[in-house]
């Protein structure tokens, strides 16, 4: 099994000051990663991860995860090259097909934004583009669809399985199972993670207007995105879904950066 890695997710930068300001905050909490949103409000998650990395020792920066269709794969591979070397390998590139409603965004810088298979495609062709350098930044690949985790199951050094809120271990199992058929020989190389939306039962208005569906109704559907406040419960969750799926890279909302952090903490006192 691999050793658990935690990370947060921050969507949100008012400035510069509370960005780095945050950056130091999570490194202290004693997480592996800081993730950046694409984009993060209306920011470059780029300049953003190079600002994070400049004010912390050992924090891993990347992003969760950069849409495709925003970005020209050369100018990609130039950016993503860039914070590799500047950060001595602290930064990892997660890379995705980008969501239904980002077309709005991509006609703002000028990009096609065509059909999910066709962004799929280009997205393999991206790839193929980064993976010409030896020496590159650990590729992170988001899926639940088929078509996705085949991809990821063909490239990613770590898949996040991207499934639905209110997606519950049945659900979950199926699609972990599916995956390991697509890695095939692959698996052991491949970290699997996955992204949490909240810690506890309370109510919170940002993820029942994004998810159409509030914590606590998630919690009383066994949905796998909530973990329980306490964290010897949580614990227990996060090292029995390690047995049964293997996911070991965990990640959670910078709203729960606190509570999770504590999980975290014990996780890792129980073997994690």
């Amino acid at each position: 099994m691999k050793p658990f890695r935690f990370g947060v997710v921050a969507g949100h930068a008012r400035d510069l000051t509370s960005w780095t300001a945050q950056a130091e905050r999570v490194e202290k909490l004693g997480f592996d990663t800081l993730l950046a949103t694409d984009p993060v409000g209306q920011a470059d998650p780029f300049v953003l991860l190079g600002a994070a990395a400049a004010v912390t020792l050992d924090l891993t920066v990347g992003t969760f995860v950069l849409a495709d269709p925003f970005r020209d794969a050369r100018a990609l591979g130039w950016q993503a090259q860039t914070l590799h070397q500047q950060t001595r390998g602290r930064f990892e590139l997660g890379l995705g097909a980008g969501r239904p409603g980002a077309v709005a965004h991509a006609e703002t810088l000028g990009r096609e934004f065509p059909a999910p298979g066709e962004r799929i495609t280009r997205m393999a062709a991206t790839i193929a583009h980064l993976k010409r350098d030896e020496d590159r930044p650990r590729l992170v690949l988001a899926g639940g669809g088929p078509k996705m985790l085949a991809l990821a199951a063909q490239e990613a050094d770590t898949v996040t399985f991207t499934w639905k809120p209110t997606t519950t271990e049945a659900a979950a199992q199926s699609i972990v199972d599916r995956f390991r058929e697509l890695a095939g020989p692959r698996l052991p190389d491949i970290e699997l993670g996955l992204n949490l939306m909240a810690v506890g039962t309370e109510p919170s208005p940002g993820i029942a207007r994004w998810a159409g569906v509030d914590v606590p109704e998630l919690v009383a559907g066994g949905a796998v995105t909530v973990l329980p406040e306490d964290p010897g419960a949580a614990t227990e969750k996060l090292l029995g879904w390690r047995e049964r799926w293997g996911i070991s890279y965990v990640t959670i909302n910078s709203g729960y950066a606190e509570p999770f952090a504590a999980i975290a903490d014990e996780t890792r006192k129980a073997g994690g």
